[in-house]
């Protein structure tokens, strides 16, 4: 049976003739779906890189991204548009909310892209935001922001959702809620989750953790058991 994703000599190159460097080299890796991924690894390392990669904001120099089979490094414009559109979420460590709409606004807007959205109200709900809906970003705390922006990655129901350093802006008990909320989006809404942080700690609440480092795969470490978010400690 094919893995959800499948990394194949992937390799990123930057520049030309004596200023190029390769922010990625011959990565290699699987992601089942549903698994709750750790990409681990320094400042520089390569992992926004490979995020971007994975959900088709870039393309690799060389080697192939299957997503269920398809090979996304062979698409064309058109179809990665419809690949970000339909089955990625992105979730950054800045919001990116719109500040004059709502939270409510900013995740009902998803239905103008996503062809079967989640309801705006009920995964606002879920994400415990159900008495801040009709606010606007600034009358938030930034915990608040940063469940709004997850609320709108999620709302299109993707089959994938991207992490980029989540909870970097956040305090570390926000930051735990957050984490455990994503967590949980893998383990109980069956969604991928792959989240990319420095933070080594949340290596142990990860199905499976990919190492980075230089551009270079380091190591795979599969968790048979992994920690709740809430157990880990910080």
């Amino acid at each position: 049976m094919n893995s959800y994703i499948t990394c194949k000599h992937v390799f990123k190159q930057y520049g030309k003739g004596d200023s190029a460097f390769f922010a990625l080299e011959d990565v290699n890796f699987t992601i089942e779906e549903g698994e709750f991924v750790v990409i681990l690894g320094p400042s520089g390392a390569g992992k926004s890189t490979l995020l971007n990669l994975l959900g088709g904001m870039d393309s690799p120099t060389n080697g192939e991204i299957l997503i269920e089979g398809e090979n996304i490094a062979e698409y064309s414009d058109e179809q990665l548009t419809k690949y970000r559109g339909t089955d990625v979420g992105f979730v950054f460590q800045f919001y990116n909310l719109i500040p004059n709409l709502t939270l409510y606004e900013n995740v009902a807007l998803i239905k103008e892209v996503a062809e079967n959205p989640y309801d705006a109200k009920e995964i606002l709900t879920s994400v415990g935001l159900e008495k801040r809906m009709n606010q606007f970003p600034t009358q938030v705390s930034g915990g608040e922001q940063q469940r709004a922006s997850i609320a709108r990655a999620i709302a299109k129901r993707p089959k994938l959702l991207l992490c980029d350093e989540p909870t970097g802006a956040l305090d570390s008990e926000t930051g735990i809620t957050i984490l455990s909320f994503l967590q949980e989006l893998s383990s109980k809404k069956g969604h991928t989750v792959i989240v990319v942080t420095h933070n080594s700690a949340l290596a142990q609440a990860a199905d499976k953790v990919i190492h980075i480092k230089n551009g270079l795969l380091h190591k795979i470490v599969q968790n048979d058991l992994p920690k709740a978010v809430g157990e880990v400690e910080w």
